[in-house]
């Protein structure tokens, strides 16, 4: 059973209320509950949420030579922090950047990802659908 780890940097915890037009109407915790249940034969989900950027490098660190692949969505610290950009580049396995909105369809400062360059892949503007899609490039 593959072990998978998301990761969701700052405001992320206040999805289903915070602008609901980019991200959606669904808690992600009720989504990762779904999620779960849909590929819980298959994969072992952990999940961590933090609005600090030194606690999102420290949960890198930590089950970065552990599981067999990393969901990251930084948020907006994927257009700002070199540290956990350089955390990325320190571990052993491979890390999918996630977002839920297009980015590229946003403000000109979310078109530039100091993570794109350091991760295995990028998955954005699928909504929530990302992080399953990320969980698929996994299994391929």
């Amino acid at each position: 059973m593959k072990q998978i780890t998301i990761i969701n940097g700052p405001n992320l915890n206040l999805l289903g209320i915070r602008e609901p037009e980019l991200y959606g109407n669904e808690n992600f915790l009720d989504y990762l509950n779904k999620l779960k249940k849909k590929l819980s034969y298959e994969i072992d989900i952990s999940y961590y949420q933090s609005n600090s950027e030194g606690k999102i490098i420290d949960i890198l660190q930590n089950v970065g030579f552990k599981s067999d692949g990393i969901l990251l969505n930084a948020g907006a610290y994927s257009h700002t922090s070199i540290g956990i950009s350089d955390a990325v580049k320190s571990i052993s396995i491979p890390v999918i950047e996630i977002h839920i909105s297009n980015i590229y369809s946003r403000e000109s400062f979310r078109k530039k990802s100091y993570l794109s360059p350091v991760c295995n892949g990028t998955i954005f503007g699928f909504g929530l659908k990302s992080y399953e899609l990320g969980i698929i490039s996994f299994c391929l």
